[in-house]
């Protein structure tokens, strides 16, 4: 079992950054697979950010490419999404998954992550 906890959302003006922060805890030393995820009021959740296993491979969706980065420090048992230059479109509920295995590879598709936090809202005004 993996448990998940976020941290960092907020309320910030357009063009502003926010790091969020996942710290897991419990078994991670199977170097999982981890996603970001979000969800606004009204849509449905949809895909952010991915990073491999092993930290060698990162994805990302075409809407935040270019302004969220992703990274992982497995040291810390934690992974940060840092966010650039946001928009009032970004506002939503940002949660982060992990995928179970050894050294899992990422996937976009939230169905194949086993564990979920609990989210921590970011709030992006204009």
């Amino acid at each position: 079992q993996v448990q998940l906890v976020e941290s960092g959302g907020g309320l910030v003006q357009a063009g502003g950054s926010l790091r969020l922060s996942c710290a897991a805890s419990g078994r991670t030393e199977n170097r999982y697979a981890m996603g970001w995820f979000r969800q606004a009021p009204g849509k449905e959740r949809e895909f952010v950010a991915a990073i491999s296993g092993s930290g060698g491979s990162t994805y990302y969706a075409n809407s935040v490419k270019g302004r969220f980065t992703m990274s992982r420090d497995d040291a810390k048992n934690t992974v940060y999404l840092q966010m650039n230059s946001l928009k009032p479109e970004d506002t939503a509920v940002y949660y982060c998954a992990a995928r179970g295995g050894f050294y899992s590879p990422y996937s976009v598709a939230d169905r194949a992550y086993d564990y979920w936090g609990q989210g921590t809202q970011v709030t992006v005004s204009s």
